[in-house]
């Protein structure tokens, strides 16, 4: 019998107690994972970003907008082989109001090539390239509030007054991680037609492809250049700077979750140290006699270090075995479908997941540190003095 088998043996000496230290790791680990998924689910938009595309807006702020004829000129910009351009409509749909997606006036023409990672089959792209009230929706979008092709639906924006009626055309699915699968476009000029004069030929952002994307932070400087002595500046990012921005004014409420997450682990630590540090005064006794019969002082702290970490990996593994179907199946889908906007994507990630698991281990071995300290510097006589 080796230590770490008699380690592991020793836990069912205390059933009740080893399974609410587990249960109570387990939860914790769950609940670790699940935040740590949440930030990864909410960053993860620059991580995925094309590299090769670059974002122009109003340099003041990104509800400003721009003039339509920067349009042309960016596209004359070094090393812009493609552009295209958007207005924010805030729509929603009245049958579904608490429900909210992107939806989007863009250039019919060039959108969908500068955002490749959109898939539209050939025959949908080309229907609704001819019907000025087309629309075009993510597959997640039209599967939760349960729209078809060929369906007519009225939408209604909070920036521009009115019913708006559209024609789903088509449903994109998505190639990239960096597509959001709850948004619905439209034609642009279906838009700018219905406005009054003074806030006609108005779009939201450029977005450019370059022709490589080691170009792409030169491109946005060239093309600030050409706007610096007009009377409308602009900020020009790559669309990774440009998608982190967006995460400076939730900021703290990511170092809120950081800081939770930290706690969470605190708590697990005091629970396993608890555990561990009665146990270790329970059996004082039984550790002096392993010493009179020949064990010595390290043996001692490894017994009780192999079975503290044997708790945190059963602790460990339970607890992803909670947080694949609670995250995966459960909060994740919930999320994809209801704010595809914000979590296109929010599942486990298997990094997060490793994390999880080494830490409940190493945690465990941390919690067991002091206890087993103690019991290795017992001198025999008076541990085998002691009753528990």
């Amino acid at each position: 019998m080796t230590l770490p088998g008699l380690a592991f043996r020793n836990l069912r000496r205390n059933l009740f107690r080893v399974v609410l230290t587990v249960i109570g790791v387990a939860v914790a680990i769950l609940a670790f994972v699940s935040l740590r998924t949440l930030v990864w689910a909410w960053t993860s938009g620059g991580e995925w970003a094309a590299k090769d595309r670059v974002v122009t807006r109003h340099k003041v702020t990104f509800v400003m907008t721009l003039p339509l004829r920067y349009y042309e000129e960016v596209k004359q910009a070094p090393h812009v082989k493609l552009a295209t351009f958007a207005n924010w409509f805030g729509g929603k749909d009245p049958n579904h109001d608490k429900e909210f997606f992107s939806t989007l006036a863009v250039e019919s023409k060039t959108y969908f090539d500068v955002y490749p990672e959109m898939s539209v089959p050939a025959e949908q792209l080309a229907k609704w390239q001819e019907n000025r009230k087309g629309a075009i929706v993510g597959d997640v979008l039209a599967k939760k509030l349960g729209w078809k092709l060929g369906d007519r639906v009225v939408i209604q924006s909070g920036i521009y007054a009115g019913d708006w009626q559209f024609d789903i055309d088509g449903i994109y699915t998505a190639t990239a991680k960096s597509v959001d699968r709850s948004t619905l476009v439209f034609h642009w000029k279906y838009l700018n037609e219905s406005l009054p004069d003074r806030a006609k030929d108005q779009v939201g952002w450029i977005v450019s492809r370059v022709d490589a994307s080691g170009h792409a932070a030169d491109t946005g400087v060239a093309i600030d250049k050409i706007f610096d002595e007009k009377d409308t500046q602009t900020l020009s990012q790559d669309e990774r700077s440009f998608n982190t921005s967006f995460l400076a004014a939730f900021s703290a409420i990511l170092k809120a979750i950081d800081v939770i997450s930290v706690v969470i682990l605190l708590i697990m630590l005091l629970i396993l140290g608890n555990t561990i540090a009665m146990g270790v005064r329970e059996r004082t006794n039984e550790y002096g006699v392993l010493r009179a019969i020949g064990f010595l002082p390290r043996h001692i702290a490894l017994f009780i270090l192999f079975e503290a970490m044997f708790l945190g990996m059963l602790g460990g593994a339970l607890g992803l075995a909670m947080a694949y179907p609670f995250v995966n199946l459960g909060m994740g889908r919930w999320l994809e479908e209801n704010m595809g906007s914000f979590f296109p994507y929010f599942h486990v990630e298997p990094s997060i997941a490793a994390m999880g698991f080494a830490l409940a281990v190493i945690l465990a071995g941390a919690a067991a540190l002091l206890p087993a300290n103690q019991a290795a510097r017992l001198k025999v006589v008076d541990a085998l003095r002691r009753v528990a």
